[in-house]
């Protein structure tokens, strides 16, 4: 990766020159403010009902907002009803869809977070086990026998794995289908208040797919050349641009490393970031892996941060803001990653669900003034009492 990684590229955003920790400065993307650089990166929840918010999503994302993040992230949401990556994945394929997530979005506001919505088309990888099921992908005879229609998708008549079926591949038309779906989503995502949308072109979905050499041999302009392969990303971003507000930022999350031996590397992400910056998107999130199911074993070396060196290159390469994941645990490591201009934005998933008041924790470790700045009205008295109690014993004073 080179040693550019290590210069901060010139990028002058709100907040860089404000004082105190990198993680808790505001940052403005377009019409929007971030109260701090803390953001709920998507997990699926396999609890929705028809695609319909259930209360489950609406405590689930709520105790994020009140626990002081920044920016909550829905799971990946689906933009047609055979897209999903399992039958009870939250959905935005009907109007709806929209009140439910209003409700998230509305109590977000209220607890002083940011909402985004995730949007996704699930392709070949379409309708698998919920992970506490095995994760396992359906069966075309448990599929059959749901009596709902399904539908397995690609750039070209590849499975994903052994496991998976054979995707039906995709006509030039049904394309342009998808195209108009996912534009028809960001649509829906604004009447339901959300501030942020989020494209998934990670992860072996439709949109990975298409990216990849190993899944797509494509002899259209969809396939071939890196370009051609680019191409279905590009477009799909640049029409949901045109379709979301100016004021409100897109971001898209890639998988900056594909897994899979002689598939897509640093060098094609850095190509495609810069395209999906020229068309609009403000922040890229950078992940990895996903393919399919043999690169859940690959050459992606697991570790702390294992993931912040790809927010780092493209970043430092393209300018664009980065958003690092990936097995970021402390307050201490996201400070730091930020400090030295690896990323602009941190995304916890599972160290959320661990701590959920993860960041309002992160602001007393690193000093904020006042300490309980960002717990809810209803819980900061409460705990600054029992504080000052606290720091009154005789124990404190030795």
């Amino acid at each position: 990766m080179g040693g550019s990684l290590m210069s901060k590229p010139e990028m002058t955003l709100q907040g860089d020159t404000a004082e105190g920790p990198w993680l808790l400065r505001p940052l403005t993307l377009r019409g929007v403010t971030l109260r701090n650089r803390m953001v709920v990166s998507p997990m699926c929840q396999h609890s929705a009902v028809d695609g319909m918010v259930q209360d489950w999503h609406v405590v689930h994302y709520g105790k994020f907002a009140l626990g002081g993040a920044a920016l909550v992230l829905s799971e990946s949401t689906a933009i047609t009803s055979d897209s999903r990556v399992g039958f009870a994945d939250l959905g935005i394929w009907d109007d709806a869809h929209v009140p439910g997530l209003r409700r998230l979005s509305d109590f977000a506001h209220a607890s002083g977070a940011l909402f985004g919505i995730q949007l996704a088309h699930a392709g070949r990888k379409a309708f698998s086990e919920p992970l506490w099921e095995g994760g396992r992908p359906l069966s075309e005879e448990a599929l059959d026998a749901s009596g709902l229609a399904w539908r397995r998708v690609g750039p070209s008549a590849i499975a994903a794995s052994p496991e998976w079926s054979i995707p039906e591949e995709l006509t030039l038309a049904e394309i342009d289908e998808i195209r108009g779906a996912f534009v028809q989503a960001v649509r829906r995502a604004d009447a339901a208040g959300a501030d942020v949308i989020e494209l998934h072109f990670g992860h072996g979905y439709l949109l990975a797919s298409f990216l990849s050499p190993h899944a797509n041999l494509r002899q259209d302009r969809y396939g071939g050349s890196l370009e051609n392969r680019m191409r279905l990303a590009v477009e799909t971003a640049r029409e949901v641009r045109a379709a979301w507000p100016e004021d409100k930022p897109l971001f898209a999350r890639l998988s900056c490393l594909d897994g899979a031996e002689g598939g897509w590397d640093m060098a094609d992400t850095v190509v495609l970031a810069q395209a999906l910056k020229d068309v609009g998107v403000d922040v890229i999130d950078c992940s990895s892996g996903g393919l399919s199911e043999a690169t859940r074993r690959s050459n992606v070396t697991r570790g702390v941060g294992f993931q912040v060196p790809f927010a780092e290159e493209v970043r430092a390469s393209t300018g664009v803001v980065t958003q690092a994941v990936g097995i970021i645990l402390t307050p201490a490591q996201a400070e730091a990653i930020l400090a030295e201009g690896r990323a602009d934005l941190i995304a916890l998933g599972r160290e959320m669900l661990r701590t959920p008041y993860w960041p309002a924790e992160a602001a007393r470790a690193l000093g904020q003034a006042g300490g309980f700045d960002l717990w809810p009205l209803q819980h900061r008295d409460w705990l600054a009492k029992r504080q000052g109690a606290l720091d009154r014993l005789p124990e404190a004073a030795g």
